[in-house]
């Protein structure tokens, strides 16, 4: 099978949950801090440099962003949240919004967790954590901009995140760096998992 991820391509961008496309199928979501290099990962594992708008004002993403791999499978672009600018009443929007899609969405099948290597765990992390958890979502944490930090000082990150959610259910951590395309393979495996690729010839 070929990398099914390169065929990604944009087909949606809505503001709210009414404009989904139809509830049915597979969706793994992308989410993080904006800043967090989020649709740069994005780019990287689909090996298209403009599939997702990288910003250079944090927070400007502002709707649920779909991209389709086929007919049933798609990644979705969450809003990046928790930049000091995003006006108050678009935080509680998109507060309210996200745990309706948490809760409501039934083809929800995972989340990748979009997380700067050398700010991990921040509030807003953990509310996703939380959210992703407590409605039994499969989450992938990547730890992006490793490239920034020295390896040794990158792998004790990656270790010390492990260990503070070591008693959540279905949550893993792998450390990823979209302009040295290290990690690729893992959040590919990943992937085939959560969108069940490999139970198909």
């Amino acid at each position: 099978m070929s990398n099914p991820y390169r065929q990604a391509k944009f087909i949606l961008s809505c503001p709210s949950l009414k404009n989904c496309p139809d509830d049915q199928g597979y969706e793994v979501i992308f989410a993080g801090r904006s800043n967090a290099g989020k649709s740069s990962a994005i780019n990287a594992l689909t090996g298209q440099k403009k599939l997702a708008k990288v910003s250079r004002t944090p927070g400007r993403t502002q709707h649920l962003v779909f991209f389709e791999l086929d007919q049933e499978r798609r990644l979705v672009d969450l809003p990046g949240y928790g930049y000091a600018k995003v006006p108050h009443k678009i935080k509680e929007k998109w507060h309210k919004d996200m745990s309706e899609y948490f809760k409501k969405r039934k083809c929800l099948r995972g989340a990748i967790l979009v997380m700067d290597c050398r700010h991990p765990l921040k509030p807003y992390d953990e509310m996703m954590l939380e959210w992703c958890v407590s409605n039994e979502v499969p989450t992938h944490i990547i730890l992006t901009k490793s490239d920034k930090i020295k390896k040794g000082a990158a792998s004790n990150t990656r270790l010390s995140v492990q260990k503070a959610l070591q008693d959540l259910p279905n949550v893993t951590v792998q450390l990823f760096s979209a302009l040295k395309k290290t990690g690729l393979e893992e959040i590919w495996q990943h992937l085939d998992r959560l969108f069940e690729y490999t139970n198909e010839n």
